[in-house]
């Protein structure tokens, strides 16, 4: 679904193991798992939490030929226990790692060519993927440039990483590969802005979006809904990881919460509620975080291609029906009683004790 004012690029589309990028499709969240790939049994536990969370795709490093092989028995042991999810191997410098993932069952490869070694080794890869039929990442990032663009542009610039992707994209393109997604990553939200708006503008291929070492907790979280979110708004973005250091669990939220607020993400439920003020004259923090909990259990009930609903608790009749017009249903407090409202209509009075039950019946009746 698109916000209004906002039109997705135009994009090819990819199938990543049954699950489509770009095209038009819904933006997939992706994460990453931070066990050792060699660990079947704990990296198995972590995929099954980052899909319990909401995760789309998941990628593992592939760093030896012991992980290589772990790969395959990751997958199995996942199909086995029902889950499907596309699994990604990371790939850096050494090609015949790439080859034994794809060997092992791989539904994509990641690389960065500028780190694969020379042509004939980038070319073994994609001649590999192409016939096991799965698409190649391109990974760019400030740290793995081509020298003689950073000698060209003066550093890992916005335009540098553009003119990377394009060159590696057309390495492969060259080569008779062309499933691919591309991913430019930097730690500078406006210089990742940039480097994306100047690759859009010069291809249709899919892209990966997110911010790369954004940090830990509240400001990485901050500072990468700044970095994607600017994307999104433009347009730009097949499908998003917000990388975060700790567990790879919180990425998935953080994702769902910043594809939420632009907008993005189908069968979404999007609370609002004001920040209260002197004239508020119910507890609306309580309110809120209940009326979010029913809420948060609802949505996890219902499928991804359901519509778009945003429910308000306001504090009083000047923040009620008129200023939360927008909203599809939502309630305004009094002292003791509170207005249920649908697109800023009052439809009755209810007391405080029923705005959980009547918010959620509002919201299951619009599901229908």
């Amino acid at each position: 679904m698109n916000m209004p004012g906002i039109t997705r690029r135009k994009s090819r589309q990819v199938d990543v193991g049954g699950v489509l990028i770009g095209g038009g499709a819904r933006i997939p969240i992706q994460s990453m798992t931070n066990t050792f790939t060699e660990d079947v049994a704990a990296t198995v536990a972590q995929i099954r939490a980052l899909v319990l969370a909401g995760c789309d795709i998941v990628r593992c490093t592939v760093p030896t030929e012991e992980a290589a092989a772990a790969l395959g028995e990751i997958k199995r042991t996942l199909r086995a226990g029902g889950l499907t999810i596309p699994l990604v191997a990371d790939i850096h410098f050494d090609y015949r790692l790439a080859l034994a993932a794809i060997a092992s069952g791989a539904d994509k490869i990641r690389i960065n060519p500028g780190n694969i070694g020379s042509a004939d080794r980038v070319k073994a890869v994609a001649d590999a993927a192409g016939a096991a039929g799965i698409p190649i990442r391109i990974g760019i990032n400030g740290g793995s440039l081509e020298r003689d663009l950073l000698a060209r542009f003066g550093g890992p610039t916005a335009a540098a990483l553009a003119e990377s992707a394009l060159r590696n994209a057309s390495l492969l393109e060259n080569m008779g590969f062309s499933d691919l997604v591309v991913s430019i990553k930097s730690s500078d939200a406006r210089e990742n802005l940039e480097a994306h708006r100047l690759f859009a503008a010069n291809s249709d291929l899919p892209l990966h979006i997110g911010l790369t070492e954004a940090g830990i907790g509240r400001a990485a979280i901050v500072k990468s809904a700044v970095g994607i979110g600017a994307l999104l708004l433009d347009g730009i973005g097949d499908t998003i990881r917000v990388s975060l250091t700790g567990d790879p669990v919180q990425e998935i939220a953080a994702a769902r919460d910043i594809l939420r607020a632009a907008g993005l993400l189908p069968g979404a439920i999007d609370l609002i509620s004001c920040p209260t003020c002197g004239r508020t004259k119910a507890d609306l923090e309580r309110l809120a975080a209940e009326v979010a909990e029913a809420l948060a259990v609802l949505e996890a009930t219902h499928g991804l291609d359901r519509k778009h609903i945003t429910v308000a608790v306001m504090g009083c009749a000047v923040n009620g029906p008129g200023e939360a017009a927008h909203a599809d249903l939502g309630v305004a407090c009094g002292e003791n009683n509170a207005v249920y409202f649908e697109h800023g209509v009052k439809i009755k009075t209810i007391d405080q004790s029923e705005i959980v039950s009547t918010l959620i019946d509002g919201v299951k009746k619009h599901f229908q």
